[in-house]
């Protein structure tokens, strides 16, 4: 039976108080006795399936993240004779925190805010250029609070533009929408008292604030549930300055999981953001329509004013967001008073926005758009402008210290940053493409005829731009195909001169092959990414060029052109419109699906295990870290353990889990970190981590860390897509990746293996012999005194070597 409900009481058998200054965890367990603490990756495990038994207790934490023992092994410390050369096996389950209930699936409208956070700790490795660092966090900060104004500009099209000012003030699209009634006037501009525009755009402007109060309420409480756990307290400063020296410094920094106070002040600035474009979008044509010949002049004077303090707020937020990035040398408690009123200042604005536009009007009515269109094309130029100086930084920063595997030569953060742009622009322009498709009774929407204009040109000429972009991204897809089924064809005679003596099957080697291949596109990766992104940034430049040159869409303004110029322009604004409409239409259907179905939801869990790793640096709104509730939880058990015990530790971590593994012993005091010993399979540190995070997981951090620890070796196969070697530089120590491991075990039928073995890729490194043998020389390790060389045993004595014999490079 699974036993992982109850709670053991402090002080009880199994109670493992994680503190290093509470009650000793260990007990009477024998001194240097070892601890293998397994740490699972992407998607999840049971702490049956990691400890290979089905009779489990929680023996800390609680059901978000906790640490699982076999019940055999529960009272432990009450038994120290039975532990005499054996590891106490422990497990930690976190995958609760990225794929636990319905809510989660929410997190996929937040996915641009999360591109855009992982954009921040993209940045290349450097020495010195302190100025360039920091502009290179200051522009990432400043396209997340683009995206946090794009968002609420999109919310305000919806509700004001196309419902309350178009739709609202056209009697023939409102007349047959009941639930419109009270908003709408007739012809000559009577109605109810709703009727008036202000007072319909003040109404409307409940939605975006809504949406406003809702980010901000997410932020606030995934925080406190997530991110808000202490770490390990400060060393003394002599080995905090040694720690500020090392390579490793920003992940072993004592703040880096601790970002309470950037975290405070950029939610402080974004939630005013929003606020600020739901007032000045509310008071802008309020105040458009008083400054008009026969407008009152009083009413004229408080809209200028109004829009003047809308105007030195923003200025404030951005000055908020453009302000030092994360203290992570130290805990950072203290928040800025600025912080604290800037929200209320903002709030305190909109609300007297929207008393002033409800400010009665006789006689003024609604027609054509909404006055502020410009908003989006002003963004999209920003935006642009943003990620232009971002590369131009990044190169820069990547030319002082040029590491080879740096994916796009320290381009991929400016890459990234491009990508969210251009979700956020496909997310806002899909629901107002859809929506003014439905309001205008199936017509396309900006089409001459239609019952309202529609949205704004500049969205519909971004939905143009979609076909080109697919059809170029289908090219580079085709075109990786045909390399991969290349690959696969040279593969295979590596396959048979990996399993020799065997008896082959063209079948089974062409499958092998196939599986290596496929798993090779993941290196691959940066080079589409590369592709998508410069083509966006492109065709992007294009669409505002047009929009704003021609203030027609595309199919009205290549009208006078050529025959299949005008046809083309047609064809991609009809298709366009279909495919931004489809592609919202199957981003509200998978996550409704992952709301109710808990397999849908791992696999969008799974995606935020990768994506959610990081703090939140750059975007307050983004998913929440788990990392800062993960790490301070391996951390403190190993700390916990290595000071009470004076055993040391095996921390074993598969796929993402040896990503925490390598955090939580960065985060480790030197003298605790020398006892323990790293088992990684399955392992992004360097083929994702690396080369994606050069700053943080580059070859000089690792390289570090395997000098740090007392041994680390890694397991990965050519057939894992996801996991690699770590290629650390060894120096005289003992190699940290052994010989890429046999997948699958056998070719055929073997007396070992009488039916096929499976192709294995990413999965169950632990049914490979080569597993149990590394673990196995690891404890061995352990148990030697410390003053022994750093050498694994072999069976003959020497440093362990790969089985399988064939190279690691």
């Amino acid at each position: 039976m699974h036993q992982d409900q109850a709670e053991p009481q402090p002080g009880a058998p199994g109670a493992l108080p994680l503190a290093p200054g509470g009650p000793p965890p260990g007990g009477g367990i024998a001194e240097d006795t070892a601890l293998e603490l397994l740490v699972h990756g992407v998607g999840g495990s049971t702490p049956a399936e990691m400890l290979d038994d089905p009779c489990t207790v929680r023996v800390s934490g609680d059901q978000t993240a906790a640490v699982h023992r076999r019940a055999q092994d529960a009272d432990a410390e009450q038994r120290p004779e039975d532990y005499r050369g054996k590891p106490v096996p422990e497990a930690y389950v976190w995958s609760n925190l990225t794929s636990g209930n319905g809510s989660r699936a929410l997190w996929l409208l937040l996915l641009p805010f999360m591109v855009v956070n992982l954009a921040h700790w993209m940045r290349p490795s450097t020495t010195g250029r302190r100025t360039a660092v920091r502009l290179y966090g200051l522009l990432v900060r400043l396209v997340a609070l683009s995206l946090t104004v794009l968002l609420t500009a999109a919310a305000c099209e919806v509700a004001l533009d196309l419902v309350a000012w178009q739709c609202a003030g056209t009697e023939s699209c409102s007349g047959g929408r009941a639930w419109l009634g009270f908003l709408a006037a007739d012809a000559q501009g009577h109605g109810g008292w709703w009727s008036q525009p202000g007072r319909r755009l003040a109404l409307a402007a409940l939605v975006p604030g809504a949406l406003t109060a809702l980010l901000w309420y997410l932020s606030h409480r995934t925080w406190r549930s997530y991110e808000s756990q202490q770490p390990l307290p400060a060393v003394d400063r002599a080995e905090q300055e040694a720690e500020e020296r090392a390579p490793h410094a920003a992940l072993g920094r004592p703040g880096f999981w601790y970002g309470r106070r950037l975290g405070a002040r950029l939610r402080a600035a974004h939630t005013s953001a929003g606020l600020l474009t739901v007032g000045a979008a509310v008071a802008g044509p309020a105040a458009g329509h008083d400054r008009l010949p026969g407008g009152s002049s009083l009413l004229g004077a408080l809209g200028s004013a109004l829009q003047a303090a809308l105007l030195v707020t923003a200025v404030a937020v951005v000055w908020v967001v453009s302000r030092r990035g994360r203290a992570e040398s130290r805990l950072d408690e203290h928040l800025d008073r600025l912080v604290r009123a800037l929200p209320l200042t903002a709030l305190t604005l909109s609300l007297l926005s929207l008393g002033y536009a409800g400010w009665s009007r006789p006689g003024w009515q609604s027609a054509g758009r909404l006055p502020g269109d410009e908003t989006f094309g002003t963004l999209v130029l920003a935006q642009g402008a943003l990620v232009v100086v971002l590369a131009a930084t990044a190169r820069r920063l990547h030319a002082t210290t040029p590491e080879r595997r740096t994916v796009l030569r320290g381009l991929g953060g400016p890459a990234v940053a491009m990508l969210a742009c251009a979700l956020g622009g496909v997310m806002t322009g899909g629901v107002a493409q859809r929506l003014a498709d439905w309001l205008d009774n199936g017509s396309t929407p900006g089409a001459p005829g239609g019952p309202i204009p529609g949205p704004p040109v500049l969205l519909t000429w971004q939905a143009s731009v979609l076909p080109p972009l697919l059809v170029i991204l289908l090219a580079v897809l085709v075109w990786y195909a045909v390399r991969t089924h290349r690959r696969a064809r040279r593969e295979e005679a590596r396959v048979a001169a990996d399993y020799p003596g065997e008896p082959l099957d063209a079948t089974r080697t062409a499958r092998i092959a196939s599986a290596r291949a496929l798993a090779a596109l993941t290196d691959r990766a940066p080079v589409v990414v590369g592709v998508v992104s410069s083509v966006t940034l492109l065709l992007g430049a294009g669409a505002l060029v047009g929009a704003w040159t021609t203030g027609r869409v595309p199919g009205e303004a290549a009208r006078e052109l050529p025959a299949v110029v005008s046809g083309a322009a047609a064809t991609a604004q009809a298709l366009g419109s279909w495919l931004i409409g489809f592609g919202f239409l199957l981003f509200v259907t998978w996550g409704r699906r992952a709301y109710r179905d808990p397999a849908a939801r791992r696999t969008i869990g799974i995606l935020w295990d990768v994506g959610t790793f990081w703090p939140r640096a750059a975007h307050p709104f983004a998913p929440p870290c788990y990392a800062e509730r993960s790490v301070p939880d391996l951390t403190w058990r190993i700390a916990s353990w290595t000071r009470e015990t004076g055993g040391r530790v095996v921390l074993s971590g598969h796929s993402q889990g040896s990503v925490l593994a390598a955090a939580a012993a960065w985060q480790l005091r030197p003298s605790a970190r020398r006892r323990v010993a790293l088992l990684t399979y399955g392992s992004p540190l360097e083929r994702l981590y690396g080369r994606w995070f050069p700053a943080h997981f580059g070859p000089v951090a690792l390289t570090t860390l395997h000098g740090e620890v007392d041994c680390w070796r890694n397991l990965w196969r050519h057939t894992d897509p996801i996991g690699g070697p770590v290629r650390v530089s060894t120096e005289g120590r003992p190699e940290v990746d052994r010989a890429p491991l046999a997948d699958p075990l056998a070719h055929g039928r073997t007396a070992a293996h009488p039916l096929p073995a499976p192709i294995l890729g990413h999965s169950d490194y632990q049914a490979d012999p080569a597993f149990a043998e590394e673990r196995a020389r690891l404890l061995a390790r352990l148990e030697k005194p410390a003053s022994l060389p750093k050498q694994l045993p072999g069976a003959d004595g020497r440093p362990a070597q790969g089985s399988s014999g064939r190279s690691s490079g």
